[in-house]
């Protein structure tokens, strides 16, 4: 095989045929990846220089690639890296591998901190965003939540002049935008000059907790898409992911004081006195899959994946009550608590949060339709019982 002349066209065609034989889901797709991983090369690429020979050292590589896959080893574990919204993400064995579910969980987070932390400013900054293919359908269910809200609020008959939305309460509070009653009573927002944009402390920032950061392309998603306007503290116990972020982190460019990642267990390498509850958000992709689950997981997940960050219990949810239980400690009044979850127990995640005094609990779904987040408020009274409570111990 070494001594024979195989271009472009004869590996990609032999190899999409190899691993089909082994039972590779999708062979053509990897094979494309490999091909592009080993030459350096675009997949459009690919097919337009199909005479090209591979080098020795190509085809050698390619080869050890192939045998990897043919295993069921992760396409992203062999290639080294994937694709995330709008960033690169190095991934290595020992880490769990970012999903498109997960782009998601982020878009839910940047739409609160748009709207309810950074205020006007921020959905300024949403505007610009990298547009993903799935924007359209996220704006067209935001856009009918606040027509249901407007319509919830016309009909209880709001006192003139009240702000009608979550939006509005807490627009005079949190963002530079300030809310006024004009001479028919009507709500509308003033903007202040350009020049004036930010108060004398400069505009606000977002302060994010996640828990669990694995390749830390939550936190880098976050701070890369709003740029001077969201810091982060990530944290993982698994060392090999800690140091996988920060190397994620650095590549990005990314100061260590904008996505500080940190090593220990959920909330433990958060200092009490200056760190509990100073944050907006607490989002995390926990270990989420029930025992059960777990059995019926394909092999490339379930024979190179980490354990700890796939197995959530019997009933997936191990994990999630915990971080329900520190999150009225870790975030200020109406922060934001938002998770993603198996499918299968997101009810039972929703009254988990009603239970613990949580407030706007709602369940959304990810790209396919199936029920995938649990976003809920922590509102002042949870926040207010957790300080009582530790200031008793």
């Amino acid at each position: 095989m070494m001594d024979e002349t195989w271009t472009i066209k004869r590996c990609l065609d032999w190899t999409n045929a190899y691993l089909e034989s082994k039972g590779i889901e999708s062979p053509r797709v990897s094979a494309e990846w490999l091909l592009c991983s080993v030459t350096g090369l675009k997949r459009i690429q690919l097919y337009m220089d199909y005479a090209k020979p591979l080098s020795a050292d190509e085809l050698s590589r390619m080869h050890q690639a192939v045998v990897r896959r043919a295993k069921g080893e992760p396409l992203q574990y062999i290639v080294g890296d994937t694709s995330f919204r709008t960033i690169e993400i190095a991934c290595e064995p020992g880490v769990l591998i970012p999903r498109p579910e997960t782009e998601v969980l982020v878009e839910e987070v940047l739409t609160f901190i748009d709207r309810e932390v950074l205020g006007d400013s921020g959905r300024l900054a949403a505007r610009e965003r990298t547009v993903l293919p799935w924007n359209e359908q996220v704006e067209a269910a935001r856009r009918a939540e606040e027509q249901q809200a407007a319509e919830r609020d016309d009909a209880d008959g709001s006192e003139e002049g009240e702000p009608q939305t979550d939006a509005d309460r807490h627009g005079a509070e949190k963002g530079p935008a300030s809310v006024v009653a004009d001479d028919a009573g009507d709500v509308e927002e003033k903007m202040p000059d350009d020049d004036a944009s930010a108060d004398a402390e400069g505009p606000r920032v977002a302060r994010v907790l996640e828990v669990g950061c694995g390749t830390g392309c939550i936190s880098l998603s976050l701070t890369v898409e709003r740029p001077g306007r969201v810091t982060c503290v990530a944290t993982d116990i698994e060392p090999r992911a800690v140091a996988l972020a920060c190397r994620n982190r650095d590549a990005l460019g990314i100061a260590s004081d904008v996505v500080d990642v940190r090593e220990g267990n959920l909330v433990s390498p958060l200092d009490r006195e200056t760190e509990w509850g100073t944050f907006d958000v607490l989002v995390s992709n926990p270990p989420y899959i029930p025992t059960d689950v777990m059995r019926k997981l394909p092999r490339e997940v379930a024979d190179y994946e980490p354990y700890l960050a796939l197995e959530g219990g019997a009933d997936g949810l191990d994990i999630f009550r915990r971080l329900v239980n520190a999150a009225p400690s870790m975030l200020r009044p109406d922060g934001l608590l938002a998770c993603e979850l198996h499918e299968t127990t997101l009810d039972a995640a929703a009254e988990i949060c009603r239970a613990a005094g949580f407030e706007d609990v709602r369940i959304a779904r990810d790209l396919p339709g199936r029920p995938r987040f649990i976003l809920a408020r922590v509102p002042e009274a949870a926040v207010a019982a957790a300080h009582r409570r530790f200031a008793r111990e």
